[in-house]
């Protein structure tokens, strides 16, 4: 099956506004529907150096409509199959265009992640605490390497692959609203925790 061309045009054209001279870090996961373009079950979004957060640190991007997503981060094998899992924390922007082809040309809402120390574990659920009360949780409920099968697909069709080193982050888990001064925690029990604060 075929990848519909809107979403590979949206894709290339996103690709070809990556930050000149930033590192690869791996790639997003968009499974929303304000980015859904036709039949495709998810969007693909990428991840660089010029966006990756150490834990702890302080975004200082800004934004009119913050929001923090906690998510399953998959590191990539040699072989190109899920090694690792890690707690993400993302931070994006929803205050983008409303058309999806936009939304996926303009890096789906992405600012900035964090990642928590990758484990053999893969999460069955996230939290969100913003200055230390929990605002939401929620239970994983779809497949991470399953989402990490649709990004390989989208992006054999625009040139790319996933490499052995790569960080997926699978989509949004939890996600809420966060302002200027918040200190943001994505968590997920025993299996890691991994915070920002929002400058």
């Amino acid at each position: 099956m075929s990848v519909d061309p809107r979403l590979t045009a949206a894709v290339r054209e996103q690709l070809g506004n990556r930050p000149h001279g930033a590192g690869r870090v791996g790639w997003k996961v968009g499974a929303g529907d304000a980015e859904r373009i036709g039949d495709e079950p998810v969007a693909v979004g990428c991840l660089t150096s010029a966006t990756l957060l150490e834990p702890g640190a302080t975004y200082r991007g800004g934004g009119r409509e913050l929001k923090a997503d906690a998510e399953v981060a998959v590191e990539i094998a040699e072989d190109g199959t899920p090694a690792r899992f890690a707690v993400a924390l993302e931070i994006c922007d929803f205050a983008g265009p409303p058309a999806p082809e936009d939304i996926v040309a303009g890096n789906i809402f992405h600012r900035a992640v964090a990642f928590a120390p990758p484990t053999s574990c893969v999460p069955d659920a996230l939290e969100v605490v913003v200055n230390g009360e929990s605002r939401r949780a929620r239970r994983v409920a779809f497949d991470p390497a399953a989402r990490v099968a649709a990004v390989r697909r989208v992006l054999d069709v625009v040139g790319e692959r996933l490499e052995p080193g790569d960080r997926v982050i699978t989509g949004s888990v939890v996600q809420v609203p966060v302002a200027r001064g918040d200190e943001v925690v994505a968590a997920a029990g025993g299996a890691g925790r991994v915070g920002l604060v929002i400058a």
